[in-house]
């Protein structure tokens, strides 16, 4: 697998890259490549590490895996390319915002303008098989992403993170509350979004707590 990223995020994981996990977990999908149609393209696996660097986060927004369907997953947790319809759960996201901060709803799902502002669209599993929810989990991925959210956690201040859902939450215990914002909520699907995610303003929570911090505002 090719783990030619961004230079600030390869000094800071690499040692993970060395690990024999990480070592079975490129040959378990190259192989996956080569036998199954797995989404996102193997040139956006990494793509939430390309577009904002390890010197740039400031926001982190945890998904669980990428989109199974076709066309839909370019690497960043909740966003989808240009043209492709808005999915439900980012639907959501885009009213909170507006409830919260009056912003209109774009009509693109596409969010690499987050990305480039320091917001870490993370999935913390980073492939899944066509059609197949879940289906990569286990293989790896979630020891990587645990190491990257730690990393964040232990060699940065005053990051901002969104656990949405059990899952994302479930990552709360990885991360130092002295030194960082944890934020969180339901997560936005249609399921759940009505029972606390609608309504919990992180988003104008994330830029008082950056301007606090003398940090640039998110342009949400």
């Amino acid at each position: 697998m090719d783990v030619n990223i961004e230079p600030s995020w390869k000094e800071a994981l690499q040692a993970e890259f060395e690990k024999p996990y990480f070592a079975d977990l490129s040959k378990a999908m190259k192989e996956a490549y080569l036998s199954r149609v797995v989404f996102p393209s193997p040139k956006n696996v990494l793509k939430a590490f390309t577009l904002c660097s390890f010197d740039q986060v400031k926001v982190v927004i945890l998904g669980q895996d990428p989109y199974h369907g076709e066309g839909q997953a370019h690497g960043l947790s909740f966003s989808v390319p240009n043209g492709i319809k808005t999915p439900p759960s980012l639907q959501n996201i885009y009213k909170e915002i507006k409830n919260d901060l009056g912003v209109e709803i774009p009509e693109s799902g596409n969010l690499e303008r987050w990305a480039k502002q320091g917001v870490l669209l993370l999935n913390v599993t980073l492939t899944v098989e066509q059609s197949q929810p879940g289906s990569h989990q286990g293989l790896g991925w979630e020891t990587f992403t645990d190491a990257v959210i730690k990393t964040i956690s232990d060699k940065k201040e005053h990051v901002v993170f969104l656990l949405w859902g059990n899952f994302a939450r479930s990552k709360a215990a990885l991360i130092d509350k002295s030194k960082h914002l944890v934020l969180e909520a339901p997560h936005p699907s249609p399921f759940s979004a009505y029972h606390g995610f609608f309504g919990c303003k992180h988003f104008s929570q994330t830029n008082e707590y950056l301007a606090q911090n003398l940090l640039p505002k998110i342009n949400w």
